[in-house]
């Protein structure tokens, strides 16, 4: 050891894979939570303020909170999803480039998923505000505007397909 050159890709490869796909996993569902709660704040301030002027919004404009809560529901299952792919290996192979392979892979996963679910929070939060306060001002611009929230909404399921297919990747060396 003395006499080696210490650099941040040795340190990584020291660390055990277990622990890159826990962060990964904690990432996911955490930071989408996170998005979701970011956009409830969003959208349910702009809804209380608006309602003051319309009360009539409040129950029809409470899908955009609903929208906003898929958000981490998408983050739940994908950590689900990324529990399953974890496996046990034997304390000689933990440190196989199959086993960084499927930690790191669970790792990718996790972030891709959690800080696509963070902007598609953000986004939905957004767009709910503003369908709150144009409703409050002109009923018939809520169905139009609600379209644009539902397109809104698909970034967080793109994030969830891109994080299913890398966590495909995600292939420990078996115990034999």
């Amino acid at each position: 050891m003395v006499g080696e050159t210490s650099t941040w890709s040795r340190a990584l490869l020291h660390v055990s894979p277990y622990t890159f796909a826990a962060i990964g996993i904690a990432i996911s569902i955490g930071v989408s939570v996170l998005g979701a709660a970011w956009g409830i704040f969003i959208t349910g301030s702009s809804l209380i303020g608006a309602a003051i002027k319309a009360p009539r919004i409040t129950s029809k404009n409470l899908i955009s909170v609903i929208f906003c809560e898929a958000v981490a529901i998408y983050g739940v299952i994908v950590a689900i999803i990324l529990q399953t792919k974890l496996e046990s290996v034997p304390l000689a192979k933990i440190y196989d480039p199959e086993s960084i392979r499927a930690g790191y892979a669970i790792f990718a996963a996790g972030i891709i998923v959690g800080f696509a679910n963070l902007v598609c929070g953000i986004c939905v939060g957004i767009i709910g505000s503003s369908c709150a306060l144009s409703d409050a001002q002109n009923s018939t611009l809520f169905v139009k505007i609600l379209v644009i929230e539902i397109f809104g909404s698909a970034l967080g399921l793109f994030g969830v397909i891109v994080g299913i297919i890398m966590s495909a990747q995600a292939t420990w060396p078996s115990a034999v």
